[in-house]
């Protein structure tokens, strides 16, 4: 299937590691002009190491300031930029009674802050340009309530309302913004939201990976490239009357409508 994303600019966000860098990965495959951001240059030179001909940039997009220098920098290296991939940034898991003020501004800042600061100058951007898709990563915990995963769940169900919003008031302006819910994935991320939840349950981390993994019908996590490959899809012209919707891939852990 020809998805013609030859010489396409893609950005993404969180792309040294997990899903991030797997995106990063299938869309160079396709032929794109693929830039990454982490916020640690060692995980950029990492990651760069499997992306060749890709360019990194170090920025913490919690700051407005470093996300728009970053869209900046991508735009003088490659030109306008056709595809933003969000991936970056998660909130940490807690238990509830850990959870205060601070941590819940925390949450917002690595999760919604992380993506929003980006996204407003890219669409507005793309709009102005006539087209541009975005995809955003956003997680089925925005859609599931955690105990563990509270703030960062609320985090995810404001980025779906966000996806949502933004693809109807840029539509007519040629702009497609979609949104992904990952459930389980093989990625160090989970290992740690696992571990969260072993302590809270008082077992151990691979009682709390047996038992989760025992609640996904399709009977295994979902693998980063399968994450991926349905953001390539989503930002390619076969996709091209697809906005505003938020696809769940969660191997069937929560069956929703």
């Amino acid at each position: 299937m020809r998805l013609d994303l030859e010489d396409k600019i893609v950005l993404v966000t969180g792309g040294s590691k997990g899903i991030g860098l797997a995106c990063a990965k299938a869309f160079l495959a396709e032929g794109a002009r693929v830039a990454i951001c982490s916020r640690n240059q060692a995980n950029i030179d990492a990651a760069l190491a499997e992306l060749p001909g890709a360019l990194g940039f170090a920025a913490d997009l919690s700051n407005a300031d470093a996300a728009a220098t970053l869209l900046a920098q991508v735009e003088a290296a490659f030109g306008p930029l056709d595809v933003l991939v969000n991936s970056a940034g998660a909130a940490r898991r807690v238990a509830p009674d850990e959870l205060t003020p601070a941590r819940w501004r925390a949450a917002l800042d690595a999760k919604f802050f992380s993506y929003i600061n980006v996204i407003d100058p890219a669409v507005k951007t793309m709009a102005a340009r006539g087209s541009g898709v975005i995809v955003n990563i956003i997680g089925s915990g925005g859609k599931v309530a955690s105990a563990t995963h509270i703030a960062g769940g609320a985090a995810n169900a404001a980025l779906m309302l966000a996806t949502a919003g933004l693809a109807t008031a840029y539509a007519p302006a040629g702009v497609r913004v979609v949104g992904i819910n990952p459930g389980l994935t093989e990625t160090g991320r989970v290992a740690e939201g696992l571990e969260a939840t072993a302590k809270l349950s008082g077992i151990s981390a691979e009682q709390a990976l047996a038992e989760s993994v025992a609640a996904i019908r399709m009977g295994r996590m979902a693998r980063p490239d399968e994450i991926a490959d349905m953001a390539v899809f989503l930002a390619s012209s076969r996709a091209s009357y697809v906005s505003g919707a938020i696809i769940t891939m969660d191997g069937l852990q929560t069956p929703l409508i």
